[in-house]
């Protein structure tokens, strides 16, 4: 894993811009700890910062190739978990490979088939090709979008980068937010919109999509993938089968690096099926897996059962670890730590996250880093196969808005009048409606199999991404890349097209995961009610946030002729009046105002200027 960086323009020399360019390449250094590098031309540079998985001694980036007619320069963010087949097909094309990199795959596949090569990649990948003779950048991003690519056109230039803060580095980006920034905040926020980002004339490359940008044309967007609805014709048994050979699949190719490699176990559905393949695997190479949970200190004598989150994961992960033979370590967290990192996880994702969901990651992988490069973690489980609960409660499934996130009224009720401009339940609704109208369907489906459609692609077109978000840039913060096996474009495909009463076989959310990997857990894991990440319940964490909202709005905050105190004052005293999180599962009041402290934060850091 790696960050890119990128700059072009017609009107200037680059090489007088080697400030610039330098302070954009040091934002991605914790993404790319172990090397980095720079291909410039008069109007371009390209930038690279490297974390080493394959093949450490090589795979220097930008790799540059040369043809009769071209010049291609390459810098790459990700993994190919197809490498080896796609080397085996161009090497019958007559290519020499001199490392063993997926890098230079890459570098070939784009030389041998041009922008088609994305229909052959099997991976997570966000990469920038400049052809020197034709002046003509070409970019893509994976079809899930685990790896980011934001980018910011102007006339006669591009500038791009796998983050924010690489963009914001550059002196042609300013950092402005307008009325439509502020709605993403307040209204969508944690989420965002694909495609968009918050700041004005930044664009986010979306997922399945690929830009080619001339300097005397700008950028042209093109879609290379989407979901498309097929008839599903396999009978139970098949269907229980392919779902475990897609999945087994994936968790093995994902298992290859040449660094240290553990994997996240929460004693979890997801993540357990993961850990008992890798464990599986590792044991015919004569190798013991690692494994790896979060806990939080006193999080046993304060834990709460509720809808979202039924049990807690501790005394589950004993069972799985016993029950694969792995090596185990249990990191637990410090509460008051997790809000005072509040700030770091707002710096690594650029922008307000997800509070202390977002915090107690960057710190768990803070700790996995001290030993691990590599892990393999259970996101998009729960999307594709209709984990969430908002899946089975049919008064949320029904309801026409985003299911994670109902309540506009919420989050209005929290800034004073005037500060979002227009119609907000407005905006919000045409935002879910692209979506919804976007979504492929079958001729005579019924009403829930349309709706389950529907649900599937707003959860991996916008909840899913905000978990995807939270992962790159909390474990790439601190040089730790995370993969992510459920990602498999091939699994999502076929999961697509999977009828409702398959997926939650036995009337069980994941009833089809279950049962296609019963036998390889235990029964008690196997069968256990979904839990999401696990955050803490201790009263440390809320009343170190409040000490930290409070001291921030009595030194002065850009917040402060926005919010209306009196609704806050009155969450914050009645916190169980709350009847729906803020967002997703977990973000319940202490959360909100977290939310809160972070966009405080992210205005002040970033120097953010609101103009509407």
């Amino acid at each position: 894993m790696c960050g890119i960086a990128g700059w072009i323009d017609k009107n200037q020399y680059l090489s007088d811009q080697q400030t610039a360019l330098d302070a954009m390449s040091r934002t991605l250094e914790r993404r790319g700890p172990d090397d980095h590098g720079q291909y410039t031309e008069p109007n371009v540079c390209l930038l690279h910062r490297r974390l080493a998985v394959v093949d450490p001694q090589n795979g220097h980036q930008p790799m540059v190739t040369h043809t009769a007619r071209e010049t291609y320069a390459l810098v790459y963010n990700g993994e190919l978990y197809n490498t080896d087949e796609l080397r085996s097909e161009l090497e019958t094309l007559g290519c020499h490979f001199s490392t063993h990199s997926d890098t230079e795959v890459l570098l070939q596949a784009y030389v041998a088939w041009g922008a088609d090569c994305v229909q052959r990649l099997n991976g997570i990948f966000a990469f920038a090709v400049w052809e020197k003779n034709s002046r003509r950048l070409f970019a893509a991003r994976d079809r899930m979008g685990v790896k980011p690519f934001y980018y910011y056109p102007y006339p006669g230039g591009l500038v791009f980068g796998s983050e924010i803060k690489a963009l914001l580095a550059n002196p042609m980006v300013e950092p402005v937010v307008d009325s439509d920034g502020l709605n993403q905040i307040f209204l969508l926020g944690p989420g965002a919109i694909p495609g968009r980002a918050v700041y004005c004339g930044m664009e986010e490359l979306a997922p399945g999509w690929s830009l080619t940008f001339l300097p005397e044309e700008g950028v042209k967007l093109h879609r290379w993938w989407k979901l498309h609805a097929k008839e599903h014709t396999e009978d139970e048994a098949t269907s229980i089968a392919h779902v475990r050979a897609l999945l087994t699949d994936s968790i093995r190719r994902q298992l290859v690096s040449d660094v240290p490699l553990c994997t996240l176990l929460s004693g979890g559905l997801d993540s357990s099926i993961i850990s008992a393949v890798a464990a599986q695997e590792y044991r015919k190479q004569g190798r013991q897996l690692n494994t790896y949970s979060v806990d939080y200190v006193d999080n046993a004598k304060y834990f709460q059962s509720n809808l979202f989150q039924p049990a807690p994961d501790s005394e589950f992960v004993g069972e799985m670890v016993d029950a694969i033979g792995s090596k185990h370590h249990n990191v637990v967290l410090d509460n008051a730590a997790q809000a005072d990192a509040l700030l770091d996880a707002v710096r690594a994702r650029d922008y307000p996250g997800m509070a202390d969901i977002d915090s107690s990651l960057l710190l768990f992988c803070r700790e996995i880093k001290k030993d691990y490069t590599v892990g393999l973690s259970g996101e998009c489980a729960d999307e594709i196969f209709g984990g969430y609960p908002w899946y089975h409660r049919e008064e949320i499934l029904f309801e026409d808005t985003f299911p994670w996130s109902r309540s506009v009224n919420l989050r209005t009720s929290i800034l004073q009048p005037g500060v979002l401009k227009g119609d907000s339940a407005a905006y919000v609704r045409a935002e879910y409606l692209k979506t919804i109208n976007d979504t492929e369907k079958l001729p005579g489906e019924s009403k829930k199999e349309a709706r389950m459609r529907e649900m599937f692609r707003l959860n991996t077109d916008w909840f899913m991404q905000t978990l995807l978000t939270r992962k790159d840039r909390m474990s790439m913060y601190s040089g730790v890349e995370m993969r992510v096996p459920f990602c498999d474009h091939r699994l999502v495909e076929y999961t697509y097209n999977l009828p409702w009463e398959l997926k939650s076989l036995h009337g069980r959310e994941k009833g089809i995961l279950r049962e296609a990997f019963s036998d390889m857990l235990p029964q008690r894991i196997a069968w256990r009610k979904k839990s999401p990440y696990p955050r803490t319940f201790s009263p440390a964490y809320s009343q170190r946030v409040m000490e930290l909202f409070r001291q921030v709005m009595e030194k002065g905050s850009p917040l402060t002729d926005m919010l209306n105190f009196d609704r806050l004052r009155d969450l914050a005293e009645h916190p169980d009046d709350l009847s729906e999180p803020w967002y997703g599962q977990l973000m319940r009041v202490p959360q909100i105002f977290a939310y809160l402290l972070q966009i405080h934060w992210w205005m002040t850091e970033n120097h953010v200027r609101i103009v509407q």
